[in-house]
Order: structure tokens, then C-alpha cells, then sequence
């Protein structure tokens, strides 16, 4: 495979017996504002049965020539570019177009807002711009990908970015790393919908195809299937739409939709040939001679689906990987189809045969989609800690099967995300109610309920996210505060987590030791009751737990950060890092004095404290960081075996961080905040595969010791503290042991793992039984689901509402041309 060369894009133009046009294009892209050092030309030679070879080369020496010996349509045409292409994004152009001078750095400014823009697809018009070819995409229910208002005036309304479910190939866009995970373009399709096929894999992998109307491009729209005759069109639109749907629908809706589908393609072709398919009625007398006179349109409908059948074999090995690997539902695809409810003909046998499908198989009504809003009181951007990391990560889990905002209350930077992110200052009831009135479910964390009346009263499905035991927090951190607000603060806290426990549907703990703890709380607030213990003596689905997780790779390193960067912190080096933030409630000074006392036996003993500045601007810097800053100074070792992070590591970053250690550590006191905390650093080191040292008392002080993942040592005992860390440091038959107990332990906590609890509830939610019984919320309260009426796409109801349609999409100017364009048809 050749080398990808990053910020290069490579043009791909298939040409066939096109070459005055092909050679036209590669004209204007000499004028586009983009530099020629990042751009590479691949003209593909398909084969075209003339002089096209030499005229091209002739034309054209500085371009990449690829010649092929046989047509291999425009599908095959491109893959066979791409395989002689070199950059990191591919750009793909009609030979019949030309590209605006702006085309490809407004592309490359998209790709760039985000790593998870797969592809962009370009706003393509007619050669004098005035006429719309591409300016978003649509899908009819049975497989049908089309453009909207294609041979329509530009709309007279901004046009914006936005998400789509495919580009057009005849501009287009695709992250090469994308492309080559798909598998590129379907070489069964020869032409027509490859693009389409493309774009909703692109889709279903996850990946976002986004629509950028800055990346523009002008086509000629020849008529390149009018010499082989329209027949053969029909054949393959036909042909490849079954393909398409049959690949890509998950497995419920493909036997919901398939048989409607393949109804309404043998409807269609009778249709197109105008037959009467009562002929062969015993009743009708017909001739009864063995041959008939069908059209060909009629007949490339009965081949197309016949060349479905043939397919089959090796279609149902693709559509085993395409669901296999797919992480995005259907429900969540649905919306990019935009206008499912499109005949796509005309003849009123066509449109009473197309009704009577629909009213019979349902295949118009709507996936009930839940909206969920997640709420985090922590900010979201490049530096998250824990609440927000959550929050993020319960979001990505749910954006795959519902409508996803996650909003934060301390602020957001610009990120790209499979969901909307929405920034609501605390107090601002208004912002919230407006949020709150749109959901099915609300899932948050700390203090959201105490700070918004909106969520106190809310009727709507309430998940707490108490993983948090915010009171037991408060007795340490209250400590320093003086006695009065010391107890005013865990009183606080208290209150806030018995509202909550009161009115949750549904709670999330981290470990079994704080769902057994939280049960005792639940149990004085009469929540452990026959209501809900009736049908589910374990509770679970009242409280189950949900601990914090990790993502399943570990990714390799993208720069140096400690060792031979920072002063004092050599290649060499023992790295043990500290990951994540020192509060009060830790206990660093100990495993500072013992880093101390074991860098009088190794020298090369380095100690860093990630982070020391919480991302929060709420949250100060507390006290026991200036302790351990001037008890490492005190010792001798600051700056030289011991080192503090002046802020917060990134959290995109950290794996760098991770990656340069040794060895993990976490050492804290002993006291009920340690007993139910569930210390997320720990789940770092078994992401990176580090040996650790922890102090005995907490949850993950367990699964250490008992699965070998490090060593447990007791609170405040520098002595073995520090034989402890010479171990997990030095011993290699130790350190062995323990990475290979890591790497199995870890997989229990990735998230998909530790998320199924909550996607389980969110796909089935329901308010807790003794909710409705007290009636605290009423039962018919909670997901809406929502019917589908369909009205016949005949008629004058029809009319008015494709009348608000093009008003809406294209203003006025379309209303008049498509007004114009009826009135001609029932001339």
C-alpha cells in the first residue's frame, strides 16, 4: 500500500470516451486556490475503446495516468484510482465538471472541525450556476437515494452545513483512512448508488458525512445513458437500490420493509410497461397464444430483481459484515433519509398500488427515537475530568440508538460529537425547561436537580448518577472550611442526594459496596418498598451499578512528554505516575517520603503528579497540593525525583502520559470516603497495563489484590510503601505477572461493558413503580410514542403539503417551477 502523505488530497477522475471534458477539468483545477505541492491528479483511463490514452497523455503529463484494460464502471473506476493515490483525503469529480476555485480548501476546512467527518459532500449546480444538482441528499423507504429539488432554481434561503446520509459522486469528498475501512465504493454496482451505499456505510461505522456549501462545483449533466437506452438505466437504479437496502438495514426493519419493497418494484415495473395484470384472469379470456408483448422497462425491472437473487451469495456476506461492525442504529439513521415517503413515479396505477403497500407493511412510520438529555456540571472541551469524562462517554453510548444532548453547566469548547452539546448556566430555568420539555429521559449527575425547578419538577424519566457519594466527599473536603460550614456543607450535600433518591426512576452507582450503602439511604427514605421490590427482588432496577470504563485500545503514543522533555526526567528513567487530581482526601505526603527514601537506592526513581489545577473553574486548588509541593521541597526531591504539573493534561493526551510510565500510584487515608469511593485513576492503569501500588481500603484495593494487578499496602506506612514501589518498579518476574493479569481484568470495564445497565433502561424506560403509585408521576407519563398517519401522495392534501415543502426548502422561485412543471405533465 502506498504511503499516505498528510494535508495531500487526490483528485480521482474516471474517464470514458469523455476526454474533451476530462481534459477541460483538469483546467480549472490548475485554478484552484489550493497548492499544487498538496494536490495529486489521477485520471483513470476506463477502457474507453479509442484515442482517449494518447490524447490524455499528450494533454496531461504531469497528471497520474491509470489505464484499465476493461470498463469497470464508474465504482471500479474509482477504487482503481484510489489504489494508485498517495494523500490523506480523496476528492472525487465528475469529468464532466468543474470545480469552484475555493472546492477543496473549503473541504479540508470541514475535515478539519473534527476527526469523526468521514466525508464531505459538496454543493454541486448546473454549469451556470443557476440551477440546483446536489444541495443534500434523501432516501425513499425502499432504497431509493435521491437529490432534492435537483432541476430546480437555487434556493433564494441560506443554504448551511449540515449532516447527510451521502454526497453525490460527482463531487465529492473522503478521509482515505475512511475510505480504505469501508472497503471503498461497491464494485457490483457498476454505476448509479455507489454513492449513496457509500455514504450510509460511512454512516452506519459512526462517521459523520458532512454537507459543506463552500465546497462547490459545476456539472454539465450529460446524458450518459441515453445511448444504451433508458431501459438499462432503469435496470440498474432498480438493481442497485436492493442491493443498497438489503446491505445496510439492520436486521427488524429489513423484514419489516424488504417484502413492501420488492412488492413495489414489481408494481413499478408493471407500471412502466402500462400492463394490465389481470390479463392471465381465467375470467378476462385472454389470448391464449404463449407469448405476450411487455416493454423493456417492465422486463429490466424483473431482471433487476432476478440479478438480486444471483447476488445474494456474496451480498449476505457483505451485509453480515456491514451489521457486524455497524454502531449506529437505524432509528438513528432515519432522520438523514429526510423524505422516506417519495413514489418516485407518477401514473395513478403506480400511486394506488404504492398506497395500498404502504397502509399494509407500515414502512413510512417513524423508529420511536428516545431523547435523552445527559447533564454534567463540569466543562466540556480538551480538559475533562471524571464527571465530564462520564457524561461524555454515557453520551457517545446512547447517541447510537436516540437523540442525544449533553449539556454542561461550567461551559463547552468547540468539539465535534455524535450529539448535540449545549452549554446552560446555572439558574437558567428557562434554557433547561425548554431542554427538559423536548426529552424522554433525563440522566445527571451532582447538582443539577437542586439547581434547576424545571428538573425538580419534572415529569419526565429521571436517572440519577450517583456514582459520587457527594456527602462522604464533604466530610473531607469540608474539613478545612471550620466546623459551621464544615456541617453546613455535608448537610448540603445530604439534602441534595435525598431529593434525588426520592424522585429517581432509576439510579447509577460505581461499585456493589456503594449500591449496598445507597440501598441503606434509599431504604430511610421509604424507597425499598413492595412496589418496587414486587417484580424485582434484587432491586436492580431500581440501583445497578455502573463503574467508570475505559476504552478498549490503548493508542500508541503521538509525542514524547516526560521522559527527555521535562528537566530532570530522563529516557531511562523509572516513571511512577500519580493520574488525575490531588485532593484533600488523598494522602501524597506519604508516598512522597517514601519516593524520597527510595531515590536513596535508585537514582533514577521519578515521581509526577498529572494533575494539580482542576479543569473546573469552580473548584480551587486545594490545600494538600502546596503540602506536598513544600514537603517535596523540605526533602530535597522536588524537581528532582518528584514533579507537579502546573495544570490539567488534556484529555485526548493523557494516553501519552500513561504510555511513559512504569508504574501506577494511589495513596490515601483511612475513612469512610475511601471505603465507598471508586478512585477512576485505577482504571487508567489498567487502560496503559501498569503495575500499581494503591492503599488497602477501597473497591479497587480488592480487585488488586485479588487478581494480582500490583500491590496493596496499609494507609501511612512509608516502609513499605516504598518496598512496594522498588517492586512494581524493579522486580521483572513481578511486573510480567501483573501486566498479564491487567490485560484480562481490564476488558471487564471497557465501556461498552459497564454502559449496558443504562442502554438497557434508556432502550425500555419506565418510572419506578412506587412513583406511580404514590403518584409522584403519573403512569402515562415518560416516552411518547409516537403514531404515524399517512396521507395519500395524490391529491390535493398532497399538494398543499409539497406546496409548504418547496416553499420551506426552496422559496418562492421553486414553488413557481414546480407549479409550471405539474401544469406541463397534465397537458
Amino acid at each position: 500500500m502506498t504511503k499516505l502523505r498528510p494535508g495531500v488530497v487526490s483528485v480521482v477522475l474516471v474517464n470514458y470516451r469523455g476526454t474533451d471534458d476530462t481534459i477541460e477539468a483538469l483546467e480549472h483545477l490548475k485554478k484552484l486556490n489550493w497548492s499544487q505541492d498538496q494536490l495529486e491528479i489521477i485520471i483513470v483511463e476506463n477502457a474507453s475503446g479509442d484515442d482517449s490514452e494518447a490524447r490524455l497523455r499528450a494533454a496531461a503529463p504531469h497528471v497520474k495516468l491509470v489505464v484499465s484494460k476493461e470498463n469497470l464502471g464508474f465504482a471500479g473506476g474509482c477504487n482503481l484510482g484510489v489504489a494508485a493515490s498517495s494523500g490523506q483525503y480523496l476528492a472525487f469529480l465528475n469529468n464532466d465538471a468543474k470545480p469552484d476555485a475555493q472546492w477543496i480548501a473549503a473541504a479540508v476546512a470541514t475535515f478539519e472541525k473534527s476527526p469523526r467527518i468521514g466525508a464531505v459532500a459538496s454543493k454541486v449546480v448546473d454549469w451556470d450556476g443557476l440551477l440546483v444538482d446536489y444541495i443534500g441528499s434523501a432516501m425513499t423507504w425502499f432504497g431509493m437515494g435521491y437529490k432534492p429539488l435537483t432541476g430546480q432554481p437555487l434556493p433564494t434561503t441560506p443554504d448551511v452545513e449540515q449532516d447527510v446520509l451521502f454526497g453525490t459522486g460527482s463531487a465529492m469528498f473522503v478521509r482515505r483512512d475512511v475510505y480504505d475501512e469501508l472497503g471503498g465504493f461497491d464494485e457490483r454496482y457498476f454505476m448509479f448508488f455507489e454513492d449513496v451505499d457509500l455514504g450510509w456505510r460511512l454512516n452506519l461505522k459512526g462517521y459523520r458525512y458532512a454537507y459543506a456549501p463552500a465546497s462547490i462545483a459545476f456539472h454539465k449533466h450529460h446524458a450518459s445513458m441515453g445511448s444504451y437506452g433508458s431501459f438499462k438505466e432503469t435496470y440498474l437504479l432498480e438493481r442497485n437500490a436492493l442491493f443498497t437496502q438489503y446491505k445496510n438495514l439492520g436486521d427488524e426493519a429489513l423484514a419489516k420493509t424488504f417484502p413492501a419493497t420488492l412488492a413495489l418494484a414489481v408494481r413499478r415495473a408493471v407500471a412502466r410497461g402500462s400492463l394490465d395484470s389481470t390479463e392471465f384472469d381465467l375470467r378476462k379470456g385472454a389470448d391464449n397464444g404463449p407469448d405476450t408483448t411487455v416493454a423493456k422497462e417492465t422486463v429490466a425491472g424483473m431482471y433487476a430483481i432476478d440479478q438480486f437473487v444471483e447476488n445474494l451469495p456474496s451480498l449476505l456476506v457483505s451485509r453480515n459484515e456491514i451489521q457486524a461492525s455497524r454502531v449506529v442504529a437505524d432509528n438513528r439513521i432515519w432522520p438523514l433519509f429526510v423524505e422516506t415517503d417519495a413514489p418516485s413515479y407518477p401514473t395513478e396505477h403506480y400511486l394506488e398500488g404504492y398506497d395500498k403497500i404502504i397502509q399494509a407493511f407500515g414502512v413510512t412510520e417513524v423508529p420511536v427515537l428516545n431523547r435523552v438529555l445527559i447533564i454534567t456540571g463540569d466543562p466540556i472541551g480538551a480538559k475533562m475530568a471524571g464527571p465530564a469524562i462520564r457524561a461524555w462517554h454515557m453520551a457517545e453510548a446512547l447517541s447510537k440508538d436516540n437523540a442525544v444532548t449533553l449539556v454542561t453547566l461550567a461551559g463547552a469548547e468547540p468539539v465535534s460529537a455524535p450529539f448535540e452539546i449545549v452549554h446552560v448556566r446555572p439558574g437558567d430555568d428557562r434554557a433547561m425547561r425548554k431542554l427538559e420539555s423536548a426529552s424522554d429521559v433525563i440522566v445527571f449527575q451532582g447538582l443539577a436537580m437542586a439547581l434547576f425547578d424545571s428538573l425538580r419538577k419534572s415529569d419526565k424519566i429521571i436517572v440519577a448518577d450517583i456514582y459520587d457519594p457527594m456527602h462522604l466527599e464533604q466530610l473531607e473536603q469540608g474539613r478545612e472550611q471550620g466546623t459551621e460550614q464544615w456541617k453546613r456543607q455535608v448537610s448540603d450535600a445530604t439534602d441534595v442526594l435525598n431529593e434525588q433518591l426520592a424522585r429517581g426512576d432509576f439510579f447509577l452507582c460505581a461499585s456493589e459496596r456503594q449500591r449496598h450503602f445507597y440501598l441503606g439511604q434509599l431504604a430511610a427514605l421509604g424507597r425499598v418498598n413492595p412496589a418496587n421490590y414486587a417484580d424485582d427482588p434484587d432491586l436492580t432496577e431500581l440501583i445497578n451499578v455502573v463503574p467508570f470504563g475505559l476504552n478498549p485500545v490503548f493508542p500508541p503514543a503521538t509525542s514524547p512528554v516526560l521522559k527527555g522533555v521535562l528537566p530532570g526526567i530522563g529516557t531511562d528513567d523509572k516513571l511512577l505516575l500519580w493520574s488525575g487530581g490531588l485532593y484533600n482526601w488523598f494522602d501524597p505526603k506519604t508516598l512522597i517520603s517514601a519516593v524520597a527514601d527510595l531515590s536513596t537506592r535508585h537514582d533514577n526513581v521519578r515521581l509526577f503528579f498529572q494533575g494539580t489545577k482542576h479543569p473546573h473553574p469552580g473548584v480551587p486548588e486545594m490545600g494538600i497540593v502546596a503540602e506536598s509541593r513544600a514537603l517535596a521541597s523540605e526533602l530535597g526531591v522536588l524537581d528532582r525525583a518528584v514533579f507537579f504539573n502546573a495544570s490539567w493534561v488534556d484529555y485526548a493526551e493523557r494516553h501519552n502520559y500513561l504510555g511513559e510510565a512504569d508504574a501506577g500510584v494511589s495513596t490515601h487515608f483511612a475513612h469512610v470516603e475511601t471505603t465507598f469511593s471508586f478512585r477512576t485513576r485505577i482504571l487508567d492503569y489498567l487502560w496503559a497495563g501498569l503495575p500499581m501500588v494503591v492503599t488497602e481500603g477501597d473497591h479497587f484495593a480488592e480487585l488488586v489484590a485479588a487478581e494480582k494487578l500490583g500491590i496493596v499496602v496499609s494507609s501511612g506506612d512509608v516502609a513499605a510503601l516504598t518496598d512496594a514501589l522498588e517492586k512494581v518498579l524493579f522486580d521483572e518476574t513481578f511486573i510480567k505477572a501483573a501486566r498479564r493479569n491487567i490485560k484480562r481484568v481490564r476488558a471487564e470495564y471497557e465501556w461498552q461493558t459497564v454502559l449496558e445497565p443504562l442502554v438497557s433502561f434508556v432502550a425500555d424506560p419506565r418510572h419506578a413503580p412506587d412513583l406511580i403509585e404514590s403518584g409522584v408521576v403519573a403512569a402515562g407519563n415518560g416516552v411518547v410514542r409516537r403514531t404515524f398517519v399517512r396521507r395519500p401522495k395524490h391529491g390535493i392534501r398532497h399538494d398543499i403539503g409539497l406546496l409548504v415543502h418547496y416553499l420551506r426548502a426552496g422559496g418562492p422561485r421553486v414553488v413557481v417551477k414546480k407549479v409550471q412543471s405539474r401544469l406541463r405533465r397534465r397537458k
